[in-house]
């Protein structure tokens, strides 16, 4: 039995299919869903678990490289939790939504949060 680290089995199976240049989506509540990309959902209620959340729990066991998020999330958030996200993530480009959004079909999959920060979207590439 796992007693620390990443609990969730679904989880940890995505993860470990995840290889170098490989990408993984974590999304906000009201991302839309797409059939070709296997989704882990595990939002609770509004806010439990976040995208930074998510983050904070697979960044210990996860060679993130590059990183996305959408470049409304500048305007739409605290520049507090921008930063965080700056702070955790040494390589993150922020574009357009839209453009953000075209990179979702080749992710090797993506996990659902319920966090209601506008535009919390979050690719990331396993380096």
């Amino acid at each position: 039995m796992l007693r620390n680290g990443i609990l969730n089995p679904q989880i940890n199976s995505l993860l470990s299919r995840v290889r170098h240049t490989n990408t993984l989506v974590i999304a906000d509540r009201g991302f839309p869903f797409w059939p070709q990309v296997e989704t882990i959902d595990i939002a609770l209620i509004d806010d439990i678990p976040t995208v930074l959340d998510v983050l904070k729990a697979l960044a210990p066991n996860f060679m993130i490289g590059n990183a996305w998020m959408a470049e409304e999330f500048l305007a739409h958030n605290s520049h507090e939790l921008t930063g965080t996200f700056r702070t955790m993530l040494s390589r993150l480009s922020f574009e357009p939504h839209v453009t953000l959004k075209q990179r979702v079909p080749g992710a090797i999959g993506l996990i659902r949060t319920a966090d209601t920060a506008q535009y919390s979207n979050l690719i990331l590439e396993s380096a």
